[in-house]
Formats: structure tokens, C-alpha cells, sequence
């Protein structure tokens, strides 16, 4: 076939996008600053409060949001309990404002418009429930919470104090997966119907999972909460519909016991020559400042060993997920893939919607994305998609969204506390199945029912 046949036509593709494109919907939460306009400082900013200064906290949410937004937002104070990590991230954030080790004396002393959490997952409740309850409004970071008792204390806080919670699915704002939801509204595949969603980890961005404190259940929920969330609410994104019931299967076979060797740290093993996921974090400069030249304060290795035997969550998982408009979703993940990225095939009542992405040694040419619409007695159309970077390009239009003043959602990706619950309570039902062997219903978890068609 020639490429006229192979691509979609320029009418058609332009559309799928102008129909979307050409809409103006402003959702609140896609700026949730438009509250705070009464409280703003006499420089016309709203006051902004970071706790966690981790990698994401000091890069994506501190030194690169005084970068691109300080004419809109002003940082009025830095929490992390590592006092050693709080200079550290002070530093690298590049925040002229006060450092805290007490989370509630930054709160009362500096009054922030908005609270933004980047610290460990199981810690996000509480952050999130006392920064409402102290007055200021939440950006989060995915996951929402670990569990279904501080989802739905999360829930309660939002209805009880009025403020909101705005979790950053920055998956969403990817131009590749966009354009994804917007083939699926313009009807080219017909009804959905079903999905098969697979992604691969590599040996190197998923053994990292298990050289970090994601590692134990106990502080991330395991990767069916941490990881897979990000997953999950793309399908209820892209559904638009609420997962209803999940089936899981999830084994630990590859890292944690299953290993050959076996140290505390990378930095203290013996076996460096010989293992294959030794990691020398001496190499890199940042995570020694932030983390190694803080071990004295917490005792937390950033390079701790993958085959260390309190290693407790899945690392490899498939699930079965019913939606409660009749859409049966087949997914699974794997953590020690050769590559990373995603199959994912849409099938509907006119056809199907297929994509192949590979994060690491991408098999197609150019710099673009691909997705394949094929349409029932119909040739294939192919759409090219430039990519993007930081998260497929998502990062900066998250960012864009939620800091510049008038930012519109016209694709509806803004995610408020009922998003970030959801895509955490497939993974939470998920381990509950495991445990059970049973199927778990999304009703049962919290007070969040289940709708067939979101509103």
C-alpha cells in the first residue's frame, strides 16, 4: 500500500481533532487556583507550600515550576522530615522561602493557597486531609492514598472542609494518548466494547521499583497502586465509564527472594561484577546529594539491593475488569521486561484501535507514535503522533494547566479525588482479589458508587 492508503486523511484527521480542539469545557479543577484569587499576595500570586523533596518534589513540582510559572505562583515554604534533604532540596527547588521540618508549624506560619504533596504514598492522607482541614487546596501526586480507609478519609475531608484535591495523572496530557480519547469520541471504532492493555517494565526503570521504599506494600500499596494507578485511570478516562468489579492473579517471581545474590545495599554487596542489576549510584550526582549525604538522618538507601528479602509486593500481575457500562478490560503487568512500554487494543462494534509503544529501544522510525484505526471491511488508517518529553510530552501541558490562569479542558483531564480514588481502588481491589480469590466489587471498598457513564 502507498502512504495515501496507509494514513488517515488530513479531512478526517483534522475532524477527529477540531471537534474536540474547537470546544471550550472549563472544568474547575483544571485550575485550581481560580479559588484562591481572593487570597492572592499583593504580588498578584498565590502562595504555594511543597512537602516531600524527593527527586519529583525538587524536580517536576519545585526548581521546574519557579522555572515556567513564578508570574503566577510564589513558593512561601519547603517541608521534608529529612532535615539534612530539606538544605538539599531547598537548594536544588531554588525557592527563596523558609524550610520546615514540622509539617502543621508550615502550615499554620505560612498559610499557603496550595499544598502540594510529593511525599511517600502512604503519607499522602494524611498530608492531604490536614492541608484541606488548614486551608489550602491539594495538588497530589498519583497515587491518592494506599488504601481504601484513607480514601475514603480523603473523601470525607473534601466534603467536611470544601477545599479540593488535584491528582497530576500526567499520563493523561500525553499528545499520543489524547489522541487516543479522541478517536474513541468520534465514534471511528464504534461502541467500545473491550480492551487489552499490557505494560512491560524494564530491568532497569522496574528494578528500580524494588531498590526503593516501593518495595514493601506498606508504603506504596504495592505496584497495583503505585504504578498501575496511572494505568487505570487512563481506562476510566478513556472509558468514561466506572470500573466496576476486578479479578487479579500477581506472583513475586523474579526480584526480592528469587534473586541469586543478596546485600542490604548495592554500595555494600560483593557480588557488583557478577549481578546484573548492580547500581552505582556514586555515578549520579543528584541522587547523592539528595539521598546518600542523608542516609545519617532516616537510614533510607536509594540504592538498596532488588533480591532483598523484605521485598513484598507483585512483579508480575493480570487482572480482569468490568466496567458498569459492559466493557471488559484484559490487563496485566510485567516488571523485568527486555523493553518498556505498552500494547493496548480497543475493540468496538465498527472496528478496533491498536498501539504498540516501546519506551526504551523503540522499534519505529522517526520521532513519532503510532496508532492503528481498523475499521470493519475497511482499510487501515495510520495516525503519526510527534512525541513529546517527560511522560510522552504530558508534563508541561499538566503544568500548563494547572498554573496558567484560563487553561482550558476541553479533553477533560483534569482529575479531581473521585479520579485519583478510582484508579487507586482497581489496584486496591485487585490485591484484595489475590488475597481472596475472589472477585471484588468497586462498591464495596468506600462510599464512591460506580456510574455507567461519567458525568
Amino acid at each position: 500500500m502507498n502512504n495515501k492508503e496507509h494514513s488517515m486523511s488530513r479531512r478526517k484527521f483534522l475532524a477527529v481533532s477540531g471537534a474536540i480542539a474547537g470546544t471550550t469545557i472549563m472544568d474547575p479543577k483544571s485550575n485550581i487556583f481560580a479559588a484562591n484569587v481572593t487570597n492572592m499576595q499583593q504580588s498578584g500570586k498565590s502562595k504555594v507550600a511543597l512537602v516531600g523533596l524527593g527527586s519529583r518534589g525538587t524536580g517536576m513540582w519545585g526548581s521546574s515550576v519557579i522555572r515556567n510559572y513564578s508570574d503566577y505562583v510564589e513558593f512561601v515554604g519547603l517541608c521534608d522530615h529529612n532535615p539534612g534533604r530539606l538544605e538539599t532540596g531547598k537548594r536544588l527547588v531554588g525557592a527563596d522561602c523558609p524550610g520546615f521540618t514540622d509539617f502543621e508549624l508550615m502550615m499554620r506560619e505560612t498559610k499557603p493557597d496550595v499544598l502540594i504533596v510529593t511525599t511517600d504514598d502512604n503519607t499522602h492522607d494524611y498530608f492531604i486531609e490536614k492541608g484541606m482541614e488548614m486551608g489550602a487546596n491539594i495538588i497530589c501526586e498519583k497515587p491518592m492514598a494506599i488504601d481504601e480507609k484513607k480514601i475514603q478519609k480523603i473523601i470525607d475531608a473534601e466534603k467536611r472542609t470544601g477545599k479540593e484535591c488535584r491528582v497530576t495523572f500526567n499520563y493523561r496530557y500525553s499528545p499520543h494518548r489524547a489522541k487516543m480519547w479522541e478517536v474513541l469520541r468520534s465514534g471511528e471504532i464504534g461502541e467500545l466494547t473491550s480492551v487489552d492493555f499490557h505494560w512491560y517494565l524494564d530491568t532497569s526503570h522496574g528494578a528500580d521499583y524494588f531498590r526503593r521504599w516501593h518495595r514493601l506494600v506498606e508504603k506504596g500499596g504495592s505496584l497495583w497502586v503505585h504504578k498501575a494507578s496511572h494505568h487505570f485511570d487512563l481506562l476510566n478516562w478513556w472509558i468514561e465509564s466506572d470500573p466496576e468489579s476486578v479479578y487479579a492473579l500477581g506472583d513475586l517471581e523474579f526480584y526480592g527472594k528469587n534473586g541469586p545474590y543478596r546485600a542490604e545495599n548495592c554500595r555494600k554487596c560483593s557480588h557488583t561484577k557478577e549481578c546484573n542489576f548492580f547500581f552505582d549510584i556514586t555515578q549520579h550526582k543528584r541522587m547523592m546529594e539528595l539521598y546518600v549525604e542523608n542516609e545519617k538522618y532516616d537510614g533510607y538507601h536509594r540504592d538498596g539491593c532488588v533480591f532483598r528479602n523484605d521485598v513484598n509486593i507483585f512483579d508480575k500481575m493480570a487482572a480482569t475488569i468490568k466496567y458498569k457500562n459492559g466493557v471488559q478490560v484484559s490487563y496485566s503487568l510485567t516488571t523485568y521486561s527486555p523493553y518498556e512500554g505498552y500494547r493496548i487494543a480497543f475493540n468496538g462494534t465498527k472496528g478496533r484501535m491498536d498501539a504498540w509503544i516501546q519506551e526504551s529501544n523503540p522499534t519505529t522510525d522517526g520521532n513519532y507514535d503510532e496508532i492503528v484505526v481498523y475499521k470493519n471491511f475497511q482499510r487501515r488508517e495510520y495516525i503519526h503522533i510527534p512525541q513529546g518529553v517527560g511522560h510522552g510530552g504530558g508534563d508541561k501541558l499538566l503544568q500548563d494547566q494547572i498554573f496558567i490562569p484560563g487553561t482550558s479542558d476541553p479533553l477533560k483531564q483534569a482529575a479531581g479525588v473521585r479520579d485519583g480514588a478510582l484508579a487507586c481502588l482497581v489496584g486496591i481491589a485487585a490485591r484484595k482479589s489475590i488475597a481472596s480469590k475472589e472477585p471484588v466489587m468497586i462498591k464495596d471498598l468506600t462510599s464512591i458508587q460506580p456510574m455507567e457513564k461519567k458525568a
